[in-house]
């Protein structure tokens, strides 16, 4: 399909038929990073805005990998180094950056609807990286990636997500992403830390680790984000692990051929065992291989690739 979309904001936004090109074309661009050279000219003359309010390793790197690997400019800047200190709103900072003509504005902010907001007002495309605990629509696309890759499919597997449900933006987007293209999803975590009504989303919800990871597909950890926590939500992390943590006996319920995600930073011992982690289920570093390729589609579409012709 021909791609019109301006910006990436959450994953309710994308269609069946949005996702499947945004898939195929980052399967495409997959292949420039087993090259020797690295890089194609592809985005020469673009310019990229890498806005970050809140901490990130993964993301933040693989959008400024993906970028330079398409040959645009990029521009990181943080809330600390930036005119915010001296008490310039983000709107003004927004349509100051805008001032300077960049292509695409990569985002990622603690407060919920910051990137959908500031779409609004800017010309330049706009990326969630990710925006309280709302969505992550980038972390969900690459998850989904992975798993076509081990699958070939998504309609009709079934995937387990455990753990901090309430305070996760990855677990948000991911039930979405996943549903929307036929995927049965299971959720599991502390009541504390399962938001109300989120079966609303069409998952099925227990507080009991073993029902949801039986005959699984996939089993997706999360971590406890105690940034985002008030009062402490569980006894203790070793409480939690005993109930929520993902042991090679405990993965044994689930398919034989089940793989295990984990979005990171990983809390070893605590969410996941570390021979589970370093295992030959785990596909946690294919994750983070696969974020640059769908980062990279993403900036390729966003930047008019995909408008005039088949994004194929």
């Amino acid at each position: 399909m021909a791609w019109s979309k301006k910006d990436i904001l959450d994953m309710e936004s994308l269609s069946v038929e949005e996702i499947s090109t945004i898939l195929d074309v980052a399967t495409g661009m997959k292949e420039i990073s087993e090259r020797p050279i690295k890089k194609v000219p592809t985005l020469r003359g673009k310019t990229v805005v890498l806005f970050f309010h809140e901490p990130s390793t993964r993301t933040r790197v693989s959008f400024d990998i993906a970028a330079k690997r398409l040959s645009a400019d990029v521009i990181a800047i943080s809330a600390g180094t930036s005119s915010l200190v001296k008490g310039e709103t983000l709107i003004d900072t927004a349509r100051n950056l805008q001032a300077m003509k960049p292509d695409i504005l990569v985002i990622r902010h603690g407060s919920s609807g910051v990137p959908s907001m500031l779409a609004g007002k800017i010309a330049a495309s706009v990326i969630n990286a990710g925006d309280g605990t709302h969505a992550h629509p980038t972390q969900a696309l690459l998850d989904m990636m992975t798993v076509m890759e081990r699958k070939g499919n998504l309609n009709g597997l079934k995937i387990a997500i455990v753990g901090d449900i309430a305070h996760s933006r990855v677990a948000r987007s991911n039930i979405v992403g996943f549903s929307r293209m036929g995927a049965k999803i299971r959720l599991a975590g502390p009541p504390t830390m399962m938001p109300r009504g989120i079966e609303s989303l069409g998952c099925c919800v227990t507080d009991v680790m073993d029902d949801a990871i039986a005959d699984a597909d996939v089993v997706m950890m999360l971590r406890i984000q105690k940034e985002r926590q008030g009062n402490p939500l569980i006894p203790s992390e070793r409480e939690y692990a005993k109930r929520y943590g993902l042991t090679l006996q405990r993965l044994k319920k689930a398919k034989p051929d089940a793989i295990i995600m984990h979005p990171g930073p990983m809390n070893r011992g605590v969410e996941i065992a570390p021979d589970v982690a370093d295992g030959p289920h785990a596909v946690i570093l294919d994750q983070v291989t696969n974020g640059v390729a769908l980062r990279m589609a993403l900036l390729f579409l966003l930047s008019g690739g995909g408008r005039d012709a088949d994004a194929h």
